[in-house]
């Protein structure tokens, strides 16, 4: 698991090979079994392989050629009507979109969290035709990798690590 956890990267190009139902359906009851705040699970999902929504999609990102070029995308929601604490719920939906992407890569798959689309988040929402209940929190892009994966780099653990506090012992 740290290797996947390593080893996986935002993968914005993809080949035309279709997703199937099944493999869609296990990317989004992975994302599902991320913790939320009393188990609210407060997310929801639409999966969009239509061509000609993929195409609305697109036009709503300056991220457009991803979405143009993916066989599928699953746009993730808020459901508000499930929420009670927001920025809990919105970790929990962070939580969500990773074990996704983890299980994208898992399955030899290569996705990509799009959030610039945000700020186009009503456009989204009413292209989906989704209740005003559900908040668009993101789009995952997904398909067969037609690009080669990067190396990641990551900042060392003591630039990030601020303190380390133990038994006996104050922050200063």
């Amino acid at each position: 698991m740290l290797q996947e956890i390593r080893n996986r990267r935002s993968i914005r190009a993809f080949t035309s090979e279709p997703i199937d139902d099944a493999t869609i359906n296990t990317i989004i009851e992975m994302g599902t079994w991320a913790p939320s705040g009393l188990n609210n699970q407060p997310w929801k999902f639409v999966v969009v392989k239509s061509r000609e929504y993929l195409e609305k999609l697109s036009q709503q990102t300056t991220y457009s050629h991803i979405i143009q070029g993916a066989p599928s995308c699953i746009a993730v929601f808020l459901d508000t009507t499930a929420s009670y604490h927001r920025e809990k719920d919105i970790q929990a939906i962070g939580a969500c979109l990773q074990n996704m992407l983890l299980t994208i890569h898992h399955l030899g798959l290569g996705g990509v969290w799009l959030g610039e689309i945000l700020n186009n988040r009503k456009n989204v929402e009413n292209i989906l035709n989704v209740p005003p209940t559900l908040e668009l929190m993101a789009v995952v892009a997904f398909g067969h990798p037609a690009e080669k994966k990067g190396r990641g780099t990551r900042k060392p653990l003591d630039d990030v690590v601020v303190a380390r506090v133990e038994d006996h012992q104050a922050l200063s």
